[in-house]
């Protein structure tokens, strides 16, 4: 049997005026053919738990075409096209084809499509054979639309946030494929999606209220009749009417049973609701507590976070622990201006700098000061273990590390998350040597610092990307809502 690979990974900000180019997936991973098992296949991703799960069923994995391109604006149209454009070419080469294995993000939003995900599940679903089983891995940040469940007979989303279980999930994938074509099962399923959005800053799966719901999704799993169940949190970002949280839940064979299922899940997290609204923390109050504390403090730059598109070069937390004198401090700014200016200044020499503040007013002023060269970096690093994004090679492109007085930043020509500490051990810094870290995130760089930072503060920065989706302004996105309608009505059909 052969079962064709599709991967199509972007999270799209509609927040953001700035378009994501096919340059921007060729800088992250396009790939086509056997080029995506060369290149995935070892990752802590599910596209390497695809072909994991593949080759252990005796089953022959057809690389078709794999795109993934960091968090940023929607997808231009050209680029829309091009890549739907290589991918039924590919498919066409490998056809006939017994499967597809679908890797999407589900939060995908480009200038001609407002549901990518549901639109690429349709076009796929036209190129194969009928009854062809289609299975698609899901970020737990997807926003699900009922195209997506209609295209396809499997959506299997991640079950952690941060997200560590890509790979596994991919296997699981891999292996209900296997038994839909052995004929041991029969895929049905069913979505419901009650009209809430959950906090950015309450999405992490290990504690409540989140933890309380996803506890439930093995066991149920597990249980007489059902194959799979997922929670899907939301990208609060694309102001588009499919963003929301949603639920599903596959069956072998009893579309009633996953529906009943699926409507008792979100009614879960519909009487829950109240507890997935945030609490906020600004600037001020965050250096100020982290001045208090003994002990290392991460503080999580949630307006200018680069895992949900944003620039990364936000500098308002840097510039009050600085001006506070709370440190030793580190944080990141991605300013390739900056590396640009350093440019054959010796180490050790102090210069007059203007670093981040660049992309917008949004973010905060530039930090103006003298600073010394403290290290130059090519930029690359990789990383072995499973963390946010299962990602194992990253290049920041040139990087340097200045330093004025308690404040160092590592200044990078790209935006990278910080999903991983080798980020900064790579260019020469000692992480557990700062009193206070700065990383542009929320939920997914815990994996990576949680375990040295004995305190951490989710602040609500403005920005792209800030925890308090009520003071964005959508346009697209449903009416009513919780909690932006907090009077909301809302009972799961029967």
């Amino acid at each position: 049997m052969r079962v064709g690979i599709v991967a199509l990974l972007h999270e799209s900000n509609t927040f953001i005026s700035e378009r994501t180019t096919l340059a921007d997936f060729e800088r992250d991973l396009l790939a086509a053919g056997s080029d995506i098992r060369r290149r995935m296949a070892a990752a802590h991703h599910e596209l390497g738990g695809f072909f994991e799960g593949l080759d252990s069923e005796k089953i022959n994995a057809v690389g078709l075409l794999a795109a993934r391109a960091l968090p940023y604006g929607v997808i231009d149209a050209q680029t829309h096209a091009a890549l739907w454009e290589e991918t039924a070419r590919q498919f066409e080469r490998a056809a006939p084809l017994d499967g597809l294995l679908v890797a999407l993000h589900g939060a995908t939003v480009s200038e001609a499509v407002a549901d990518v995900d549901g639109d690429w599940l349709a076009r796929l679903r036209q190129l194969v054979r009928p009854h062809t089983p289609i299975i698609v891995t899901l970020d737990a940040h997807a926003n699900l639309s009922p195209a997506m469940v209609a295209a396809s007979d499997a959506l299997l989303a991640y079950r952690t946030n941060p997200h560590l279980d890509q790979r596994r999930r991919g296997r699981d994938a891999a292996r209900l494929m296997a038994r839909a074509l052995r004929g041991e099962v029969r895929l049905a399923q069913a979505a419901a999606f009650p009209p809430m959005a959950i906090d950015i800053s309450r999405q992490r799966t290990d504690e409540p209220p989140c933890h309380d719901h996803f506890d439930r999704l093995p066991e149920l799993s597990a249980s007489p009749g059902v194959l799979d169940a997922s929670i899907l949190l939301s990208f609060p970002y694309a102001d588009v009417p499919e963003m929301g949280s949603a639920v599903v839940v596959v069956t072998d064979g009893y579309p009633a049973r996953a529906q009943e299922l699926a409507n008792e899940l979100a009614g879960g997290l519909w009487r829950d609701r109240e507890r997935f609204v945030g609490s906020y923390v600004g600037v001020d109050q965050a250096v100020e507590k982290a001045a208090g504390q003994e002990g290392s403090t991460l503080l999580l730059d949630m307006g200018d976070n680069v895992g949900g598109g944003s620039p990364g070069d936000g500098t308002l937390l840097a510039a009050a622990l600085l001006a506070r004198g709370v440190g030793p401090s580190l944080a990141c700014l991605a300013d390739p201006e900056t590396v640009e200016s350093l440019h054959g200044v010796t180490l050790g020499e102090s210069i007059d700098l203007r670093i981040g503040g660049k992309c917008d007013r949004l973010h905060g002023e530039p930090i103006v000061g003298r600073f010394e060269l403290v290290g130059s970096y090519d930029g690359r690093f990789e990383e072995d273990q499973p963390r946010h994004g299962g990602f194992t090679t990253m290049d920041q492109g040139r990087s340097a590390v200045v330093r004025s007085g308690v404040l160092t930043l590592l200044v990078t020509s790209r935006r990278v998350p910080p999903f991983s500490l080798r980020q900064l051990t790579s260019c020469g810094l000692d992480p557990t040597a700062f009193r206070c870290l700065v990383a542009k995130g929320v939920n997914a760089p815990l994996a990576a610092y949680a375990p040295i930072c004995r305190y951490i503060v989710q602040v609500d920065t403005p920005g792209v990307t800030r925890a308090d989706m009520r003071e964005l302004e959508y346009r697209r996105r449903r009416r009513p809502m919780f909690p932006f309608e907090p009077d909301t009505q809302w009972t799961p059909e029967a």
